[in-house]
C-alpha cells in the first residue's frame, strides 16, 4: 500500500509541475505582443509629419494676375473667346459675353490648362446681332476652387494681386475680373470708340 501511495504522490507531484511550467509560458507571451505592438505603431505616428512636409513646399502666387483675351466670329456668328493667364493650372474662371442693347448674357464655366482657356461659341443659333457687346472674364471666389489652386490662391484668393483683383460682392474674399468691349456688324465700322470690331471669319 505504501508504495501505491507513493506512485500516486508523485504522479500527482508531476501533473503539479507540469501545469506550473504552462503556466509560467503564458505569463511570457503578452510582454512578446506588447512590443510588437509599439514597433508597429510607429511608423503611423511618423505619417502626418510627411503630409505637412509636402503642404509646406506649395509655394503661394506672388504675381500680379495677368489676363488676355481674343474674341473671333466664327462663320456661324457666333462668338468665340480664347485666353491666356499666368494663373495656375485648374484655376476656375467664368467667361461671360453680354449685348450692350438688350442685356442679354451668355456664360461659361472653364478652367484653365497650361495657361490658356477657351470658351463659346455664345450668342443664339442664329448669331449674334450687330451692335457692341462685352466679354468679362471672372476668377471665382475661393471657395469654390479646387485644394490645389486654395493652396496657391489661399482660401479667400488674398494671395492674388494687381489692376484686375477687386473685392468679393458677396464678401467672400477676392475675385478677379477682366472686361473687354467690341463691336459686331459692318455698321459699326464707322465708331470713334477706342473699341475693337469683329468681322465673320
Amino acid at each position: 500500500m505504501t508504495a501505491w501511495y507513493r506512485a500516486i504522490g508523485t504522479s500527482l507531484l508531476l501533473v503539479w509541475l507540469a501545469g506550473c511550467g504552462g503556466s509560467e509560458e503564458a505569463a511570457e507571451s503578452p510582454p512578446a505582443q506588447t512590443s510588437d505592438t509599439a514597433e508597429t505603431s510607429e511608423p503611423a505616428a511618423a505619417s502626418p509629419q510627411t503630409q505637412d512636409e509636402r503642404e509646406s513646399e506649395v509655394t503661394p502666387f506672388d504675381q500680379q494676375v495677368m489676363i488676355d483675351v481674343s474674341s473671333s466670329l466664327g462663320s456661324d456668328r457666333r462668338l468665340r473667346v480664347e485666353g491666356e493667364t499666368n494663373l495656375p493650372d485648374a484655376t476656375r474662371l467664368q467667361v461671360l459675353v453680354e449685348r450692350e442693347l438688350s442685356g442679354v448674357r451668355w456664360r461659361e464655366r472653364v478652367s484653365v490648362e497650361e495657361g490658356r482657356f477657351e470658351a463659346g461659341p455664345f450668342g443664339p443659333g442664329s448669331g449674334l446681332p450687330d451692335g457692341g457687346y462685352r466679354v468679362t472674364v471672372e476668377v471665382q471666389e475661393g471657395s469654390v476652387q479646387p485644394r490645389s489652386v486654395r493652396e496657391r490662391l489661399g482660401s479667400e484668393n488674398e494671395h492674388l494681386s494687381g489692376p484686375l483683383v477687386q473685392q468679393s460682392r458677396h464678401g467672400l474674399g477676392q475675385v478677379v475680373r477682366y472686361s473687354q468691349r467690341f463691336l459686331v456688324g459692318s455698321e459699326t465700322r464707322r465708331t470713334l470708340d477706342n473699341v475693337e470690331v469683329l468681322e465673320v471669319e
